[in-house]
C-alpha cells in the first residue's frame, strides 16, 4: 500500500464512522418517540442536534482556545514561528492560519477552526522551548495537515454528536425516573422486554459513540502524520518530535477530556488508561510508521 492509498483509505473509514454516529442519533430519537408515544421527541432531538451543530460550527474554536488559555501572537512577538508556519503554508497551498501560544511547559499543539480560511494553530511554550527547527516543522506540518484534510471541522461535529447522544439518553433515563408514561406501562411481557432492550440501548449508545469518536481521532492522527511527513519530505523531524513530546513528564494543565483528542499527543500522562479509551494511537506505532516511509 502506497502513502496515497493509505490516506484515501483512512478518509473513507473516517466518513464511515461519522455515518454511524448519525445512525445512532436517528435510532435513539426514533426509539424515544416510540417508547413515550410522542413524535415530538424525534423533532426535538433533530432540533437539538441542529442547534448544537450551529453553535459548534461558529464558536467551537473560540471555546477551545479560551479553555486552553491560548493567546494570539503577531509576527513581531514570535517571528521565527510565524515564518516557519508561513513557509509551510505556502508549500501546502493553505492560507495563513492565526497563531496562538499556550503558556505551559508541557510540549503540545493543536489546530482548530471551521475551515482553512478560519483556522488556528496553537502551540505551547514548552513545545517552542524543547524542539529544534526540524522537529517544530514536523509538528506544524502535522497540524496544517489537519486543516488541509478538513479534520478540524469533522472532529468538532463528532464532539457535538456525542453530546447529542448523551443528551437523548439522559431524556430517556429522566423520563423513567420521574414516571414518564411509556409503552412498558401498557403491561405484559412485551412491555417488559421492550423496556429492557431500551435501557440497554440507551446505556450503551453513549459508550459506543465515545468509542467511535476515539476511533475517528486515531485515524485522523495517522493521516495527519502521513500528510505532514509528505509536506516536509522529512518524516524523521515529526518522529523525533513525537518522541520528545511523549517523554516529557509535564502534564498539560489546561487540557480536559473534551479537548484532549485535538492535541498532537495525548495531553494526559497517566499510564493506567486502557488502550481502548486512548484518544491517540500509541506514539511507538506512529513513530514506526513515520520511519518506515520512503519518498
Amino acid at each position: 500500500m502506497t502513502l496515497y492509498t493509505h490516506i484515501d483509505s483512512n478518509i473513507r473509514r473516517t466518513w464511515v464512522l461519522f455515518s454511524v454516529f448519525l445512525i445512532i442519533i436517528i435510532g435513539l430519537g426514533w426509539f424515544l418517540s416510540y417508547y413515550f408515544q410522542d413524535q415530538a421527541i424525534l423533532f426535538i432531538a433533530v432540533f437539538i442536534s441542529i442547534f448544537m451543530s450551529f453553535i459548534s460550527y461558529w464558536y467551537s474554536d473560540k471555546i477551545v482556545l479560551a479553555t486552553a488559555g491560548a493567546k494570539p501572537v503577531e509576527h513581531d512577538q514570535a517571528p521565527e514561528l510565524y515564518h516557519l508556519v508561513e513557509n509551510l503554508c505556502i508549500t501546502a497551498g493553505l492560507p495563513m492560519p492565526k497563531i496562538y501560544i499556550i503558556n505551559d511547559p508541557s510540549p503540545n499543539a493543536f489546530a482548530t477552526g471551521r475551515d482553512a480560511k478560519h483556522a488556528v494553530v496553537a502551540v505551547t511554550s514548552g513545545l517552542l522551548q524543547s524542539l529544534n527547527k526540524t522537529e517544530l516543522e514536523g509538528v506544524i506540518s502535522h497540524e496544517l495537515s489537519h486543516i488541509g484534510n478538513h479534520d478540524i471541522l469533522l472532529s468538532t461535529v463528532a464532539v457535538v454528536l456525542v453530546g447529542a447522544i448523551t443528551l437523548l439518553a439522559d431524556i430517556f433515563l429522566r423520563g423513567r425516573l420521574f414516571g414518564g408514561r411509556g409503552r412498558d406501562r401498557e403491561g405484559g411481557q412485551a412491555g417488559a422486554i421492550l423496556m429492557l432492550i431500551g435501557i440497554v440501548f440507551i446505556i450503551l449508545s453513549p459508550i459506543f459513540a465515545q468509542l467511535l469518536q476515539l476511533a475517528i481521532s486515531r485515524k485522523r492522527e495517522y493521516l495527519a502524520d502521513a500528510s505532514g511527513a509528505l509536506l516536509t519530505r522529512y518524516p524523521e523531524g515529526l518522529a523525533s518530535a513525537l518522541e520528545k513530546i511523549s517523554q516529557n513528564p509535564n502534564q498539560l494543565h489546561s487540557a480536559n477530556q473534551a479537548t484532549a483528542h485535538l492535541y498532537i499527543s495525548n495531553p494526559f500522562k497517566g499510564k493506567g488508561v486502557s488502550k481502548l479509551f486512548m484518544t491517540h494511537p500509541p506514539i511507538e506505532e506512529r513513530v514506526k510508521r513515520l520511519r518506515g516511509m520512503n519518498f
